[in-house]
C-alpha cells in the first residue's frame, strides 16, 4: 500500500507541475519534477528500513527521514490542491492522515532510529 501512496504523491507533484508550469515548459516539468522529488527521497534513508531494502545512499536518522517522508506526503496534497483540485487534495490529506495513523509501528521506528 505504501508503494501506491508513493506514486500517488509523485502523480500529484506532476499535476502541479503541468498546472503552474509555463506551456512551452510542461511537458519537461511534468517529467522533471516528479523526478527530482523521486531522487531526494530515494537519496536520504534510514539505515535498515525494512521499508526500503535497508540500503541507503545518504544515511539519515529516522526522525528526519519521518520529516522528508511527511513532506513529501501532505506536500503532494498541497500540489494538488495548489493545482486546483481542491476537494481531491483534502480527501488525500485524510486518507494520509489515516495511513499514518495506522502505522504507527513504522513512525515509531523511524522516531527511534
Amino acid at each position: 500500500m505504501r508503494f501506491v501512496w508513493e506514486l500517488v504523491a509523485l502523480v500529484c507533484f506532476g499535476v502541479w507541475a503541468w498546472a503552474t508550469a509555463p506551456a512551452p515548459l510542461r511537458y519537461v516539468c511534468v517529467v522533471a519534477v516528479p523526478l527530482a522529488v523521486a531522487m531526494l527521497w530515494g537519496v536520504f534513508a534510514t539505515p535498515d528500513d525494512a521499508s526500503r531494502s535497508g540500503r541507503t545512499v545518504i544515511a539519515t536518522p529516522g526522525p528526519l527521514r519521518l520529516l522528508l517522508e511527511l513532506a513529501v506526503f501532505f506536500g503532494s496534497a498541497a500540489a494538488l490542491y495548489a493545482a486546483g483540485s481542491h476537494a481531491l487534495a483534502v480527501t488525500l490529506a485524510g486518507v494520509l492522515v489515516v495511513y499514518h495513523l495506522l502505522s504507527w509501528d513504522r513512525v515509531l521506528w523511524l522516531l527511534r532510529h
